[in-house]
């Protein structure tokens, strides 16, 4: 064979090589099993039905092929003269009835148990965001601190706009992940702030539908520790594909000490509300903000993306009165793209992005605003 032959094989073999690889690592067509009761119970009556099914399909299409073939005019087969028959048509009735009957008496049993979300051991509230999850955990008594936090995808802007490599679970890491104990029933109840969202988790067998105005609950016990993944399963709007979903399942020890590390958190962000803060760190606060919450929409250099985003250099609302700049921010502007980030971020990254677009992209205001200005606006409300 001529070494250019022998090239072309030996490049051939390994493209299909590679080809068969990867076909298979996508060829995963069921659902997952899952690491909970409910999700392995779901699977098996997934795969119960699946069967039966497959059953009644081979009895009904083996008794069609048998009848085309030996009553086909060429065998001399002639047609039959009876307009109905009462037998057949009580036979052709109780049979499907008889098997939906048997597949009803698992479905409701699996069902009974997924929709029964009573004698949790803890409760959390979930809001969607346009493109954002509010985890919120219901306090157990009055003395506690409220832990509540957003996640945010983490995945950075320049994988997404291919200018460096994709990172291992790419479109699928957030900054603040959803932490749950193992082994204790956890109570979701799932809303939203603005549109409809969907809250995914295919491992727990969990799909809850975040509709506004309306809470939705559902729940899973968690057997092993681990990192859990999901997304939004309702297409939300133009950043759909960028609020996934990242759980922690860890045993309860561990959990434990992240809580009240959530605590401390939580009585420190309070007391930095009257914090002041310096021009740098308010810009330097400001930057991380912006790059995190405001670059999809208003990019980078804040020129926008008119008409839907207007452009945040030289614009006369940044530019204009400090009030309701902070106010804009605050409570975003109904009917548009603009949310309201009075719940999003805290006083002090509220002062910082306020104080960071009026300070850059070409904006001089001079201005610096304190976390205590913002508090003020917050309590006045």
């Amino acid at each position: 064979m001529l070494p250019k032959a022998k090239l072309w094989l030996a490049l051939t073999v390994a493209a299909l090589t590679m080809l068969s690889t990867n076909l298979q690592a996508a060829w995963d067509l069921n659902m997952p099993q899952g690491v909970t009761q409910i999700s392995r119970d779901t699977y098996d009556l997934h795969m119960q039905i699946l069967w039966w099914c497959v059953a009644i399909g081979v009895v009904v299409f083996s008794v069609m092929i048998w009848s085309i073939v030996n009553h086909r005019k060429s065998k001399g087969a002639v047609p039959a003269t009876f307009h109905e028959s009462t037998k057949v048509e009580i036979v052709w009735t109780i049979i499907p009835f008889i098997i939906l009957i048997l597949m009803a008496v698992p479905a409701t049993r699996v069902l009974t148990h997924a929709y029964d979300a009573s004698e949790s051991d803890l409760d959390i509230q979930i809001t969607g965001y346009q493109w954002r999850w509010e985890y919120r955990y219901l306090r157990q008594n009055a003395d506690e601190d409220e832990v509540s936090f957003f996640s945010n995808l983490s995945t950075s802007r320049d994988e997404i706009n291919n200018t460096m490599p994709k990172q291992e679970n790419y479109l699928l890491d957030v900054d603040n992940p959803l932490v749950i104990p193992i082994n204790k029933k956890v109570r979701f109840l799932v809303t939203s702030n603005d549109v409809i969202h969907a809250w995914w988790v295919p491992d727990f067998a969990v799909k809850k539908d975040a509709i506004p105005g309306f809470i939705n609950e559902t729940w899973t016990i968690v057997e092993e520790p681990g990192v859990y993944r999901g997304q939004c399963a309702e297409l939300c709007g133009i950043d759909h594909g960028f609020m996934p979903i990242v759980v922690h399942a860890l045993p309860q020890d561990e959990y434990d000490a992240w809580y009240a590390g959530r605590q401390e958190q939580a009585r420190a962000a309070r007391a930095q509300a009257n914090n002041v803060v310096t021009r740098d760190q308010a810009m330097a606060t400001g930057e991380a903000i912006y790059n995190r919450t405001c670059v999809a929409c208003h990019q980078a250099g804040g020129v926008g993306l008119a008409p839907a985003f207007p452009a945040l250099a030289g614009s006369s609302v940044v530019n204009g009165d400090l009030t309701a700049n902070i106010e804009l921010v605050l409570h975003g502007v109904p009917g548009t793209a603009m949310a309201s980030y009075a719940r999003m971020l805290s006083p002090v990254e509220l002062s910082g992005i306020v104080t960071y677009i009026r300070n850059s992209f070409g904006n001089s205001t001079g201005d610096l605003v304190q976390p205590a200005d913002v508090n003020a606006l917050l309590e006045a409300q």
